[in-house]
């Protein structure tokens, strides 16, 4: 569980799967616990985009594969794809080149929040900071083929996420499950069938290996923002993760989820903020030295805007 090297290189396998960023600066602290040196400026970085990505949540994505977490979900029904193209068709005509923001581009066009409806053609980008309203603007639609896009998530999804289904894959991405099927048929021969704790799933047969060698040693502390891809799962997935009911409901509110305490590759707690204002909520008592690791995971986070020292309050 070490970092990657710093630098723009690693930012993309960071964000393989895409980060979600619908908290402000989420994205930010996901490549933080990936990355070594990870500044408040890095996700700003030319190697990546911020993009209305699965199920419409802003993402932060490789810039060079945005196709993959927007076009890819393009519906195949007439109706959801008419809708898509129509609209991305308005919003390019209005904005003729600009960049203003969606509150700006709705009041003009009326249509409210139907904005990202565009999103799934691949043509517009967005630059969200979280104070204000997001920045919007159009691009050259992308080259790739919708079906050839979703083939291209899917097995990155396999990657990060496996042991999965086409089910699970459909509700992480927003599409239907006839789309996600498709996905995996296609990528039928590259694919292993594995048996889980809660069912029969599927894996990419070129990380069988990864799974049967022995875990790596686990790093000390992390502070995993809220809808980080390590525990960004749905269902029954999540009892793999976390086996207590009582738990999985702290971690996984109905509401906004708060960020996941990472020990030696357990998790054992969450986590809020309030500006410089830390609070740790744990599961069970930390020995002196998981606490000081959590603790000196608290304050290396760059987090921007924050004046002093990050303060850490122990509630558990």
């Amino acid at each position: 569980d070490e970092r990657l090297p710093r630098g723009a290189r690693s930012l993309r396998p960071a964000a393989w799967a895409g980060l979600q960023d619908s908290m402000p600066r989420a994205a930010l602290l996901s490549i933080h616990a990936r990355v070594e040196g990870t500044r408040p400026s890095t996700w700003e970085d030319p190697s990546l985009a911020q993009v209305w990505g699965p199920r419409f949540s802003v993402y932060v994505v490789p810039a060079r594969d945005h196709a993959l977490f927007t076009l890819a979900r393009m519906p195949e029904d007439d109706r959801g794809r008419q809708r898509a193209e129509d609209m991305a068709a308005r919003i390019d005509g209005f904005l003729r080149g600009r960049r203003t923001t969606d509150n700006e581009v709705a009041a003009e066009l009326g249509v409210h929040n139907a904005l990202r409806y565009a999103a799934v053609t691949g043509t517009v980008l967005i630059r969200w900071e979280g104070a204000r309203a997001p920045l919007v603007w159009t691009v050259p639609r992308p080259e790739i083929d919708p079906r050839a896009a979703r083939r291209e998530l899917s097995r990155r999804y396999l990657h990060v996420f496996g042991p999965t289904t086409p089910q699970v894959f459909a509700r992480w991405a927003g599409i239907g499950d006839a789309e996600a099927r498709g996905a995996f048929d296609a990528l039928s021969r590259t694919l292993t069938a594995v048996r889980t704790p809660i069912g029969d799933a599927w894996i990419l047969s070129r990380d069988e290996p990864g799974f049967r060698e022995p875990p790596g040693p686990p790093a000390a502390a992390r502070l995993l923002p809220s809808g980080d891809a390590y525990y960004l799962l749905q269902g029954a997935d999540r009892e793999l993760l976390v086996p207590d009911a009582g738990r999985r409901a702290e971690l996984w509110t109905s509401r906004v989820w708060p960020g996941a305490v990472l020990v030696e590759g357990e998790i054992v707690g969450t986590w809020r903020r309030a500006k410089a204002a830390l609070s740790i909520q744990s599961w069970r008592q930390l020995s002196h030295a998981e606490r000081d690791a959590v603790e000196a995971e608290a304050h290396s986070l760059p987090l921007p805007g924050v004046e002093g020292q990050i303060t850490v309050h122990w509630e558990g």
